[in-house]
């Protein structure tokens, strides 16, 4: 029943739909030349033979898929992985990192004729949605054409399941066509038995797997030589409202570390004009990378302002503060910083990631802070002592050591969907 409102409401709006797809396209979240793919039409040909297809809603699922696709395509050279996204960013991420075998396409809109579309063209042997993406046709029409299909690292919130539970026998219709679940918390396991799903396991986290954020050396010499008689500090992907807050600690470090550096690396770098004017009016040196303004011995921050190089900065800062933890956005994935041994703070909206938050926090790979003065001192503390730095980071890269056996197992589990095996 449901169902079949969802599909006349979609059916009503259509024309909604593809106005909504033209607007985001004028505004750069759609590819100019790829975004008839939203409508199920593909923009390459299909290869021949067995073909994987994952579903990754965005960056942070794209970067987790990355081990799992080059451990399928290792296992098996003549297949090929199909991995679909929804946005502009995660498709340009891909791009990059994607190894040869695998390629990428934009995730249909979720209304019958396109997902029918999409199906129908590239025919997966096996679908896998990693996280939380559910999305009612897309779920139908796999199911439908007896692809088997696997839910992995599962994650699902409070207010996802307060929205899901409410309706009714609908989300247990959908969940139970799944053939396979893991789970990346007993939270979320407990969540999805309750709506119906059977026999989900819970064996860690695929984003324990993923490998180091990868960087260029040529860029990292020249950020090394010109940071070198500074005390480095970075502020990974910030919100709105904390560029001002890391701006507010960096100017009582300073009074005690005079060489200090601050790195602040915008979560969407399109603010970064915004970040810019304030930071600027308020007295601050900034050099901006996307202008390829160069640090000076008075630089007071270092503005980054560009795409895919977080591992880069990572690798300069022997502090980093991972954002969207500060102000109510549910943090950022810490895992990235803790694989290469960063010491690692964050504030106390982590609901993104509480599974993470609570295996760093009880290993003492983390330090999580109330507000921007802790932020302050904290910073402060890390800078200036060696030791406790060095334990954090150390425990931190042991924390991400424990997604090896989880991966190999999770091959097994869609080696054997795609043979045939219960």
């Amino acid at each position: 029943m449901y169902l079949f409102f969802y599909n006349g409401f979609l059916s009503m709006s259509s024309r909604f739909i593809r106005n909504h797809i033209k607007k985001r396209l004028e505004e750069g979240k759609e590819d100019p030349n790829r975004y008839e793919e939203r409508f199920g039409e593909p923009s390459r040909m299909r290869p021949a033979g067995e073909l994987i297809w994952i579903h990754a809603a965005s960056v942070g699922e794209s970067v987790s898929a990355l081990p799992l696709i080059n451990a399928l395509l290792a296992h098996k050279s003549d297949r090929t992985v199909l991995i679909t996204t929804g946005s502009v960013t995660s498709a340009e991420l891909l791009a990059d990192r994607l190894p040869a075998g695998a390629f990428h396409q934009f995730v249909p809109v979720d209304t019958k004729e396109a997902v029918e579309r999409f199906l129908d063209y590239w025919q997966p042997q096996v679908a896998i949605w990693l996280e939380s993406e559910i999305w009612p046709n897309l779920i139908n029409e796999t199911s439908r054409r007896k692809i088997p299909m696997m839910l992995l690292n599962a994650r699902m919130t409070s207010s996802t399941f307060n929205m899901w539970r409410k309706t009714g026998g609908f989300i247990k219709k959908l969940l139970k066509k799944f053939d396979y679940v893991h789970a990346q918390s007993s939270l979320t396991a407990d969540r999805l038995e309750y709506l119906g799903v059977k026999d989900v396991e819970t064996l860690g986290n695929l984003k324990f797997c993923s490998p180091p954020l990868p960087f260029q050396k040529d860029p990292f010499r020249v950020l090394r030589a010109a940071t070198e008689k500074r005390k480095v500090w970075l502020a990974a992907s910030t919100h709105k409202g904390e560029e001002a807050i890391v701006a507010e600690a960096h100017i009582s470090i300073k009074k005690q570390i005079g060489s200090l550096l601050t790195i602040i690396v915008p979560r969407h770098p399109d603010r970064a004009g915004e970040i810019h004017e304030k930071l600027a009016s308020a007295g601050f040196k900034i050099a901006r990378r996307s202008l390829r303004q160069k640090i000076t011995s008075d630089t007071d921050v270092y503005l980054a302002d560009t795409i895919g190089e977080l591992g880069l900065f990572y690798r300069i800062s022997d502090v980093v503060f991972i954002g969207g933890s500060l102000v109510d956005k549910g943090g950022q994935n810490p895992l990235e910083a803790a694989r290469l041994s960063s010491a690692i703070m964050f504030g106390p909206y982590m609901s993104n990631f509480s599974e993470i938050v609570r295996d760093l926090l009880e290993n003492k790979a983390a330090l999580q802070l109330k507000d921007g003065t802790e932020l302050a001192n904290a910073t402060y503390v890390l800078m200036s002592e060696a030791n406790i730095r060095s334990e954090l980071a150390y425990n931190a890269s042991e924390v991400v050591k424990t997604g090896e056996a989880l991966l190999a197992h999770i091959v097994t589990q869609v080696e054997d969907k795609l043979a045939g095996k219960d």
